[in-house]
């Protein structure tokens, strides 16, 4: 069976509600031969088929037109007859046909949200291939003519579908009503088969539909693609692949039902001009679903009362302040506000009002910060739409008293009824949660508190207090006279200074003792306590509070040996930093006579480190040797502390020892590397080592994981490029590359400390090249061009630095 606009034959009884699908009229019929059975069948069908179109499409012709000439009477005052000449005369001078000019009347007229969304429309479907040649405002004023005129819902999704859906492109629609409970019930459909229509006759309260999803959204769902979704609904297996839209069908600021509608494959998001096609279209739907789904003998919501009277009593019989709410429609029938039909009797007004002030006012009237924060306005509202209840925990309300704000916390609870809403409120007990707060602060800091009536011997203790002093809650409370007799013995004198304090002197005091409880627990206690006096001075009784401030007193215990520990560590390390200092300073003193050799000059430079607790390795030398070759070396124990200066000074000593010999720089320090290696503990350094020749004014150095030396000749720095050579100490046996560099008159070379350079947030190659640029500069003598390396010093690690600058002259 092919799917088509379902219609029903000539003679069929409209009550039997089977729907014949016929092909469309824009669709092909099968070739089959005109003279065989099937094909008379298939053109009898087809004749039908136009019949019943044109028949309609006259029947809805004559109501427009009949409606237009019914405009003219009310506004030209005139009779039928001359109405009817006076339209067919404005038809002609307008050159439409009469029935375009009829629908043009109406929107004058009408004012509505059809006509509003008319031009819309018109823009819209424009381009489109329309099944009818009919202008797009006529359509869409018939489609609203068979809505009205339908004796059912089935017969206004029909229409809906005929006359102003298809020229979207729409294949299928369907109207949903929805129940209190928040069921949907399939109330009208077109396009879909018949088998399809009963299987979604009725969806359950919290089922995820795509018509579900457009009733929980104020402006509806719309789908590009069905199968993207994933959401479940009628026609699924017939369209697939094709796009779905769901508007919530409200009349009156509530809700009835759903308007959904297929088309047969994707489609991009609906202009808004068409969108507000379809709202108005859902809302001609709201209207219908009202009217239909009133039971008989009812109308309008004024003759629901007594599903309201019904939800007055069930408010009256609740033990929480409730209100009975009633929508307030204006004159065009929106919802603008609830009226207070009924207060029930555990009801307390916030700003102090009578309950009969309260009952038969606006909701907005008698409580304007409803529409505020708290949003409580909007919950009844929507409750109202859509009927499902709203619960809420600790919301929020503000009421107005004497034009001042008073906040409130309460539980909500908000339900549809029929045609009214029931609105209970529940206002947390201040009271009751200060002292259950009061509660669980005493419980956590250990506080119990006690009265005391002197006069008749009443005693009153708190739950607390029966565990801090470990006894039963049915034993007898201890009177505050008897205190010492539960304390230490040593604690009497303290005591007794308390009591004195507080029932002598009638002054409050406040003591700390050890309690000495039943189960043989010493606990550390302090008691606050003050008297309380008539009015002639005289002592009533006491009152006040114990603490247990054992975990404190431990606290404190633990802090005092802590910090007598950390006293003696750093005493301990203050002198070892002093010793580290004497030690280093001793070897290498800050200041040090130049050393005088023909043709060089030497400078040297020590800056120890600006916090004593980081004093390190850094060491230098500059001697003559007994060949007449002057010993330049800067080196860098890795390490703080006493071990460090220790090392340093073991390397400085054993490198000048070994120079005496005669050996190269690289034999020098591979020599020292089987010094750092075995014989001080395992430590590593890096050093550089060069030896220098004044008579052919050339220096041979080696380095080992040292900072190259940087060469200043003229106005230009160069780093030197770095010979090989593995740190000291690393391995028992290393071998050192051997680098000889001849300098000129007025070179100067500098060997240096990473102290100098390093930066904890740049890498080294960044270092060395700001200080290239720095040692660039001109300079007059070699020590303020040391002095100036050290003030432009970029260097954050606040470690020791070493330089050693020679100048050939």
């Amino acid at each position: 069976m092919t799917d088509g606009v379902p219609v029903r034959l000539p003679g069929a009884d409209p009550a039997d509600g089977i729907p014949v699908p016929l092909p469309d009229a824009d669709v092909a019929m099968p070739d089959v031969p005109a003279g065989s059975p099937v094909g008379r069948l298939a053109a009898t069908v087809e004749r039908l088929r136009r019949e019943v179109r044109a028949a309609q499409a006259e029947a809805e012709g004559r109501a427009l037109v009949e409606l237009a000439k019914g405009i003219l009477v009310e506004r030209l005052g005139c009779g039928p007859a001359q109405a009817a000449r006076q339209l067919a005369e404005l038809t002609e001078q307008a050159q439409v046909t009469p029935l375009e000019f009829a629908v043009e009347v109406i929107n004058q007229a009408a004012r509505d949200r059809v006509s509003e969304v008319t031009e819309a429309f018109l823009s819209v479907t424009a381009d489109r291939e329309a099944p009818v040649r009919e202008s797009a405002a006529v359509r869409l004023r018939a489609a609203e003519s068979g809505v009205l005129a339908a004796h059912d819902t089935q017969a206004m999704a029909d229409s809906l579908l005929d006359h102003a859906l298809r020229p979207l492109g729409a294949v299928a629609v369907a109207i949903w009503a929805a129940g209190s409970d928040g069921s949907l019930t399939l109330a009208g459909s077109a396009g879909f088969p018949p088998g399809e229509a009963a299987r979604w006759r009725y969806v359950p309260p919290d089922v995820a539909t795509v018509a579900r999803s457009g009733l929980n959204r104020a402006d509806g769902q719309w789908l590009s693609s069905l199968a993207g979704s994933g959401l479940p609904t009628i026609g699924r297996r017939q369209y697939a692949d094709g796009a779905r839209i769901a508007v919530p069908a409200g009349a009156g600021g509530r809700v009835h039902g759903v308007l959904e509608i297929a088309w047969p494959k994707p489609e991009d998001p609906l202009p808004r001009p068409v969108v507000r096609q379809v709202e108005a279209l859902a809302e001609l739907c709201a209207h219908t679903l009202e009217t239909f789904a009133s039971p008989p003998g009812t109308g309008p919501e004024p003759r629901l009362l007594p599903d309201v009277v019904e939800l007055m009593d069930l408010a009256d019989g609740l033990h929480d302040p409730a209100l009975v709410l009633v929508p307030h429609l204006d004159d065009a029938g929106r919802l603008v506000d609830f009226r207070i039909q009924h207060v029930n009797s555990r009801f307390l007004d916030p700003a102090g009002r009578p309950r009969a002030v309260v009952g038969g006012a606006l909701l907005l009237e008698a409580y304007p910060m409803a529409a505020g924060n708290s949003e409580l306005f909007q919950r009844v509202e929507r409750v109202h739409a859509t009927g499902e209840p709203f619960r809420a925990r600790r919301m929020r309300l503000t009421a107005l008293v004497d034009q001042v704000p008073l906040a409130a916390v309460a539980d909500i609870s908000i339900t549809r009824h029929g045609a009214g809403v029931l609105l209970i409120w529940r206002i947390e007990d201040e009271a009751a949660r200060l002292a259950s707060l009061l509660q669980h602060a005493q419980r956590l800091g250990r506080i119990g508190g006690f009265e005391e009536n002197l006069l008749t011997g009443e005693i009153t203790w708190n739950g607390q207090m029966f565990s801090l002093y470990g006894r039963p809650p049915t034993s007898p409370p201890a009177a505050l006279q008897d205190l010492p007799a539960h304390a230490h013995p040593d604690d009497a004198v303290t005591l007794g200074r308390f009591l004195r304090t507080l029932l002598h002197h009638r002054r409050p005091a406040s003591a700390a003792f050890r309690l000495l409880r039943p189960d043989g627990v010493t606990r550390h206690m302090r008691v606050v306590a003050e008297p309380v006096l008539d009015t002639d001075g005289q002592l009533l009784g006491v009152r006040g509070a114990y603490q247990d401030i054992s975990a404190q007193h431990w606290t404190e215990v633990a802090l005092a040996a802590t910090r007598d520990q950390l006293a003696h560590t750093e005493q301990q390390a203050l002198e070892r930093n002093r010793l580290t200092l004497q030690l280093q300073h001793a070897i290498m003193p800050p200041a040090q006579a130049p050393l005088q050799v023909p043709g060089l000059r030497v400078a040297v430079r020590y800056r120890p480190a600006e916090t004593e607790h980081l004093v390190g390795g850094d060491w230098y030398d500059a001697v003559v040797l007994p060949s007449g070759l002057v010993l330049l070396c800067v080196g860098d124990v890795a390490g703080h502390g006493i071990e460090a200066a220790t090392s340093m000074v073991v390397l400085r000593n054993a490198l000048r020892g070994l120079a005496v010999t005669g050996a190269g720089p690289a034999q020098l320090l591979a020599w020292l590397n089987i010094v750092a290696h075995h014989l001080t503990g395992g430590i590593t350094a890096t050093a550089v080592c060069g030896l220098y020749d004044g008579e052919r004014r050339t220096l041979r150095w080696a380095r080992a994981g040292h900072l190259p030396p940087v060469l200043v000749r003229e106005t230009q720095a160069t780093a030197l490029p770095p010979a090989t050579g593995m740190l000291l100490g690393a391995v028992p046996e290393a071998r050192y590359e051997e680098t000889e560099l001849q300098l000129a008159e007025g070179d100067t070379l500098l060997m240096y400390t990473d102290g100098l350079i390093e930066r904890r947030d740049r890498s080294v190659e960044e270092s060395v090249s700001h200080l290239v640029e720095t040692a660039g500069a001109v300079t007059t003598t070699l020590d303020q061009q040391l002095d100036r390396l050290l003030t432009y010093s970029r260097s954050d690690t606040d470690d020791d630095t070493c330089i050693v600058g020679i100048r050939v002259t």
